[in-house]
């Protein structure tokens, strides 16, 4: 575990830094192609740092709003409050994870932030009403395993990047094939060359962000089941609730591409791998199949 949480630290400065270059070079060919000149390489350095800032820090509170996330409350949601309460002891964790609910009928959860300290947990109405109490306790140690193993700043920080690099992808890759880019004769190898980079990365950082997230989340899935077990002694409890999750025909309204690999299962339906025994290359997560045997196989 240990060794998987150092693993997720680094690769998490290495993603960032990535980012960074990748939104340096690809900026640098949007305002070079807007004849801003020697300006364009320190804007471009600029706006990816503070974007890559941003991402760090506030990519918790995005992704809640992205969902219409409230905080749970003692009233409301006291059985969600107990159960994290009684794992909090057995996760070792130090500090408590905040609590929010999302108003949708289709059970599921998720975790975020960049730390344990400012971590969130995330669940469906639809999780709360259709899970006995050991099934929602399997859930909630899920959530708190990817806290515990810092997969949530991995997750959170791919979320909000590869989000930011498809939106830039999709502005001006429409600007550059309508027109809005004006030729230019330069007599810069140097700076042809930066451009041309620059442009390949605007049209396959999409691409290699989406296969990125994918390969995070179904690497992190099965450790986060795993060490779910560790903090309920009971795999029973997550097995029952990962069939039932599968089971379950509901859409989640507020789904979407950028976030669906942070949830336990995936929430599209219509493209889950919950039917097939083996997930492919484009899958958010291990199909339930694979995730079910290998806890059977713990016990």
């Amino acid at each position: 575990m240990f060794d998987n949480i150092s693993k997720n630290k680094r690769e998490s400065m290495l993603i960032v830094s990535i980012f960074i270059i990748a939104i340096t070079l690809i900026l640098y060919y949007v305002f070079m192609a807007l004849d801003m000149g020697i300006f364009a390489i320190i804007l471009a350095l600029v706006f990816s740092i503070c974007s890559a800032w941003g991402s760090y820090y506030y990519s918790d509170q995005i992704i809640l709003k992205m969902h219409k996330a409230r905080p749970a409350t003692h009233e409301e949601d006291l059985k969600l409050v107990n159960i994290l309460d009684s794992l909090m002891v057995s996760s070792g964790l130090q500090y408590k994870p905040k609590l929010y609910v999302v108003e949708d009928y289709q059970p599921n959860a998720f975790a975020t932030g960049r730390d344990p300290e400012h971590a969130v947990i995330c669940v469906t109405t639809g999780l709360l009403e259709k899970m006995e109490y050991y099934e929602l306790e399997g859930v909630i140690a899920h959530e708190l395993s990817h806290i515990k193993n810092y997969d949530i700043r991995l997750s959170a920080i791919v979320t909000v990047m590869v989000g930011f690099v498809v939106m830039l992808s999709d502005i001006f890759s429409r600007r550059l094939f309508w027109g809005g880019m004006k030729d230019r004769d330069s007599d810069s190898k140097g700076n042809g060359i930066l451009m041309i980079i620059g442009l390949l990365l605007l049209i396959l950082s999409p691409i290699f962000g989406s296969l990125m997230q994918l390969a995070i989340s179904r690497k992190r899935e099965f450790l986060a089941d795993a060490t779910a077990i560790e903090f309920t002694r009971n795999p029973d409890g997550l097995i029952s609730a990962l069939q039932k999750l599968d089971a379950d025909s509901n859409e989640l309204s507020t789904a979407n591409t950028s976030t669906a690999h942070m949830y336990i299962v995936n929430p599209f339906k219509a493209n889950a791998n919950g039917s097939k025994k083996h997930s492919s290359l484009w899958s958010t997560h291990p199909s339930i199949e694979d995730r079910v045997e290998a806890l059977r196989n713990i016990q």
